[in-house]
């Protein structure tokens, strides 16, 4: 019997993968990179025109998620963001320009190609304050209380272990932190076989969590102040969403709260 879980990452990553060539080989083309198309509801055409016009074309064309995750996260100056699936680095660019020299700005994504993607776009935008890791949204590569906003768009509904990423992401926050991400979820009356029949994992329908369950889930992991408010539909029954929910301020101190945030490990590889 094959394993589910493992064989549901290699998809998605073979999937991203593909979407990061496509933009790389469209940038060395006459007329540039094109983004990738999927519908109305996904992509680059959820941000300001102001925003894909500072950025550089490749971040914009290898946009593939449902909303934007920061303008949900409401940035600010100094802070330390992590985006999780960060893909061709757009909503990490664009959280780098809001938190300025003096804050930070971090991507993880799993898929080689996308991170190397990644770091060409971060080059031609001359971001000093970025820095993209290598690694899972279920195993994050940094140290415990040490992120003040985390991030994600279009993510967390393609993990087969969402509970891992509710705790991880409570885990790098330090207390008094917050999430402010775009997901697809699901009405509550929609069974997951339900949801199946309205889309595959990869295109972010079968793998979304219903209202209750995402609330359920981060109550579980420790957040408080929890939002889940859709924004627009993707499918019958299911909806873009923005999600927000905070650390408490008086959540214990772990021992590595102190440690240095840690290099980026692999310059030639990359994850969504």
């Amino acid at each position: 019997m094959s394993d589910q879980p493992t064989d549901l990452r290699e998809t998605v990553r073979r999937r991203y993968a593909a979407a990061a060539v496509q933009v790389t080989e469209g940038g060395t083309a006459c007329c540039g990179p094109q983004a990738i198309e999927i519908d109305d509801n996904f992509g680059s055409t959820l941000y300001a025109a102001d925003d894909r016009d500072a950025l550089p074309a490749e971040a914009v064309a290898a946009s593939l998620g449902c909303g934007n995750p920061t303008a949900v996260a409401d940035l600010h100056e100094g802070e330390r963001v992590l985006d999780l699936g960060s893909g061709g680095g757009m909503d990490v660019l664009l959280s780098a320009r809001r938190v300025g020299v003096t804050g930070k700005a971090y991507g993880l994504d799993m898929t080689e190609e996308m991170l190397a993607l990644a770091l060409a776009n971060q080059k031609k935008a001359g971001a000093t304050n970025v820095e993209f890791l290598k690694g899972t949204i279920e195993a994050i590569p940094l140290p415990a209380n040490t992120i003040d906003v985390v991030i994600s768009n279009c993510v967390i509904n393609l993990s087969t272990d969402k509970p891992a990423v509710f705790a991880e992401m409570f885990r790098v926050l330090a207390p008094g932190g917050r999430i402010g991400i775009s997901d697809v979820v699901a009405d509550d009356v929609l069974t997951p076989a339900q949801r199946a029949e309205r889309g595959d994992y990869v295109g972010c329908i079968a793998g979304a969590l219903s209202f209750a369950e995402y609330r359920e889930g981060l109550t579980a992991a420790g957040f408080t102040d929890i939002e889940v408010n859709p924004t627009h539909p993707v499918a019958d029954g299911m909806h873009s969403a923005v999600v927000r929910a905070a650390k408490p301020a008086t959540a214990p101190v772990g021992v590595n709260s102190g440690a240095a945030l840690p290099q980026a490990r692999d310059k030639s590889g990359c994850c969504r």
